[in-house]
């Protein structure tokens, strides 16, 4: 793993001390602070309020230019210890350090001689924008505003020239994930975007900071009824719903078990011209094969033993409505038939009568099976796949709209909270990194399921943590909350060292002789590359050169 390798090779952990006596931590020379991420986003939306919206950004940025500098020049430090691209990417590897985001270069075009520099960055677990969805919601821009300072002011202090990056996708606005693109200053042209990085007088004028803040408040996204997100993909198949809403179309509602799709299906209902008429919904694969029929169309006394009255089907009782049937491609061979029938000619043959009745119903249709691979496996019928795919709507799984996670939680915490009688603060930063993290085989029902289990679980007035949401703690997820606990003060691998110092402390130990040996054995190791054993060692080539002289080790 590069992140790891990077890590290793620089030392980056040694350089990170907290002296719990003093309060202090530092990094390297520079005094950090380790401060709760969600009183940070509580600050920065004060900014919001108080400032502005372009002031504030501009704030955000400039702060964080100031701290990409300072990194920078504790990676200047690090010359000669690795390749030059290696020690410019510590830049990325400590915006992960520092708990703001991770940081991936997808593309990156560097003239060392002449100082240029154009790239791109993917960003995962941005800090700012989980802090603005939770703070605002969904918006039109985007949000990680002081992440793209510090990625500015990083580049502009390794290279001596200004560079500006420009968030180009956020999740804060619905995208997928977060993505930024760098180059000189002058090649961005006379753009506005450029007055963020310079110094603002923040005495504006009161209406055109309230005009700024109207603005942003509205960017807020509503819940279309129960229907709730703003990613991407859940807007295109809720623009499609919508415009089919009010006509008679038969829709067919495509997507993975858990997507709500029948929670679509009621939207369409209620906000179509049969809203006053019945919805009837039914699970095709939950009703066994013999009796799908008799369910659907309905079935005539005598028709069968047992059949001691006639019941009109499901399409009857829909009369007027909407019929919603849901994993319609599990419907056996005889029953595609009797639909097919149906749909063609609007009418019903209920099982053992040889009377049709005529019917007057909406079709919503719903399934996770591919179709048309199972019309090529002969598993289902053409016909019937085009009279049911005049108007398909695909659902994406939650797993590619993770900027709805957090809005879906918000709207299941507030719902729980009622059912079990509880008030919460809300759900934990690591608990909420995870549910972002994880895989969602299940989709919305399954964090439907572990919001409940949350709110049953976590104390009244209290925050809903990781171990609330997952049976035995946290899913395992690369790079997840909770997952990995290098660096933390009090760790394994620490206590580790603390022993073996200890353990060679006894009479008669030598500091001299001890260092002499293990660099000796640095050296070996690395097959006299001093590059190599400086990397062993967490120090730079030129130190090891200069105590090998005073050791009088053969440096080759």
């Amino acid at each position: 793993m590069v992140q790891q390798r990077l890590i290793e090779q620089f030392n980056l952990r040694a350089r990170l001390r907290f002296n719990i006596d003093r309060g202090e931590i530092w990094l390297d020379e520079n005094r950090m602070l380790l401060l709760h991420a969600r009183a940070m986003g509580a600050l920065r939306r004060e900014l919001f309020d108080s400032l502005g919206v372009e002031r504030a950004r501009g704030l955000l940025i400039r702060m964080g230019f100031a701290s990409g500098q300072q990194d920078a020049e504790l990676a200047k430090k690090l010359y000669g210890a690795g390749e030059p691209y290696d020690v410019f990417r510590i830049g990325p590897e400590l915006h992960a350090f520092e708990g703001l985001v991770k940081a991936t270069i997808t593309q990156a075009e560097l003239d060392w001689e002449r100082g240029s520099f154009i790239g791109e960055v993917d960003w995962e677990n941005a800090w700012e924008a989980d802090s603005h969805l939770q703070q605002f919601g969904i918006g039109d821009d985007p949000a990680c505003w002081s992440l793209v300072g510090y990625a500015s002011g990083y580049v502009t202090q390794f290279f001596n020239r200004f560079i500006v990056f420009r968030e180009t996708t956020c999740i804060a606005k619905g995208d997928h994930q977060c993505h930024i693109v760098g180059k000189p200053a002058e090649a961005w042209g006379d753009d506005a975007y450029l007055d963020y990085f310079k110094p603002d007088n923040l005495q504006g004028q009161l209406d055109e900071m309230r005009e700024e803040l109207s603005r942003l408040r509205q960017c807020a996204v509503e819940p279309a009824g129960n229907l709730i997100g703003a990613s991407c993909g859940f807007r295109a198949a809720f623009d499609l719903v919508s415009k089919a809403a009010s006509s008679p179309i038969t829709v067919l509602l495509l997507g993975e078990t858990g997507v709500g799709k029948e929670m679509f299906a009621r939207w369409i209902h209620e906000h179509g011209s049969r809203s006053a008429q019945p919805f009837v919904a039914v699970n095709c694969a939950a009703i066994p094969h013999d009796l799908i029929e008799s369910e659907l169309f309905g079935v005539q006394k005598g028709a069968y033993t047992g059949a001691q009255s006639s019941r009109p089907g499901r399409f009857e009782r829909a009369h007027g409505g909407t019929l919603f049937l849901d994993e319609v491609g599990d419907l056996s061979p005889a029953a595609q038939v009797k639909l097919l029938r149906v749909l063609q000619t609007g009418e019903v043959e209920r099982l053992g009568d040889e009377q049709t009745r005529k019917i007057d119903v909406r079709l919503v249709a719903a399934t996770n099976v591919d179709l048309q691979q199972a019309i090529a496996d002969g598993r289902f019928r053409a016909d019937l796949y085009y009279r049911l795919a005049t108007y398909p709507v695909v659902i994406p799984p939650l797993r590619e709209r993770r900027s709805d996670i957090s809005l879906l939680a918000a709207s299941l915490l507030e719902k729980y909270q009622a059912s079990y009688h509880k008030k919460l603060q809300g759900i934990s930063d690591g608990a909420m990194q995870a549910l972002m993290a994880y895989q969602w085989p299940g989709n919305v029902r399954e964090l439907e399921n572990l919001i409940e289990r949350g709110v049953l679980l976590a104390p009244n007035g209290g925050l809903i943590e990781i171990d609330h949401l997952f049976a035995g703690g946290a899913p395992v997820i690369a790079g997840g909350a909770g997952v990995d606990h290098a660096g933390v003060v009090g760790n394994e691998d620490e206590a580790s060292r603390s022993r073996l110092c200890e353990a060679i402390l006894h009479d008669g130990f030598q500091l001299q002789q001890h260092e002499a040996q293990l660099l000796e054995l640095a050296v070996r190791r690395a097959n006299g590359n001093l590059t190599h054993a400086a990397r062993l060692l967490g120090i730079t080539r030129r130190q090891l050169a200069y105590r090998l002289r005073q050791s009088a080790i053969p440096s080759a």
